[in-house]
């Protein structure tokens, strides 16, 4: 797909998908969307990319739905996501609850990381909620929005917050739509860390280049699958599955490289792909 409002490069085996609308603060509109979900695909499908950071360009991470596309909605007499017919399906077919829009990014086999630039708000929260790693400037506002616009809370954010940050802090925000910022988000534990502007992105690619480099992707992959599925079952399968996989993944090359690595004291050679 032809990028005109997202960027993406990979660096060190990291691929970083850039939101491209600085001029409206990156907002979210279904051009945006399927080409989001494009680029997954692509670094999914990639055996070159170990890990995904999400960023925006400018001052701004997402700004949330573009208000023309509100207005059009409106006029419309309805909401129409404006998305094409032929939508990416990158994490689709893990688990039936996931086959959904942004839940999809649990089913990936590759952390997704947020750089949280600048603001966030509606969709744009819903974003950086649904990334497993969250990394922000200090100062930067947050909001779910919704309340203010007559809407429900989105995209699963209802279910969503309340496992971040625990249920009378998620109500509290998703009830008030209130403005927030991300310093408070990392009091709370909705951030992991904050970092300066020009220091952001060059530290959320080197904590990703490091966990590349010490963590196999066989590992980053069945950890990310386990704490997703883990969060629909009891506790007694979540056991029965960490034994399982730690059957299969002891007779595997990667773990005899993280055998020797150690009792070599030297960096892991991971397999590829």
């Amino acid at each position: 797909m032809e990028r005109k409002v997202t960027r993406f490069e990979v660096r060190d085996g990291v691929a970083t998908l850039t939101l491209h609308r600085p001029d409206r603060l990156n907002s979210w509109t279904g051009r945006m969307h399927a080409e989001y979900r494009d680029a997954l695909e692509q670094a999914e499908s990639d055996p070159a990319v170990g890990i995904v950071v999400v960023t925006g360009s400018g001052r701004g991470f997402c700004a949330g739905a573009d208000t023309r596309a509100l207005e059009s909605h409106r006029e419309r007499g309805g909401y129409d996501a404006g998305t094409p017919e032929d939508l990416a399906c990158p994490g689709y077919g893990v688990r039936s609850e996931f086959d959904a829009d942004f839940a999809f990014q649990f089913g990936l086999t590759k952390p997704v990381i947020a750089a949280i630039n600048g603001p966030a708000a509606g969709v744009g929260l819903v974003l950086a909620c649904y990334a497993d790693l969250r990394f922000a400037v200090p100062g930067a506002k947050l909001t779910t929005s919704h309340g203010r616009l007559h809407l429900p809370a989105e995209y699963g954010l209802s279910w969503l917050l309340p496992r971040l940050i625990g249920l009378a802090r998620a109500n509290e925000l998703l009830l008030s739509s209130r403005v927030f910022t991300t310093d408070e988000a990392f009091e709370i534990g909705l951030i992991n860390g904050l970092f300066s502007a020009e220091e952001l992105l060059p530290r959320v690619h080197d904590y990703a280049v490091s966990l590349i480099q010490s963590i196999s992707p066989g590992s980053l992959s069945s950890t990310k699958r386990q704490i997703y599925t883990d969060l629909h079952r009891d506790v007694g399968s979540s056991v029965k599955e960490a034994q399982e996989r730690l059957d299969q993944m002891t007779t595997e090359a990667d773990f005899r490289e993280a055998i020797s690595a150690w009792l070599e004291k030297r960096q892991p050679d991971w397999r590829k792909g």
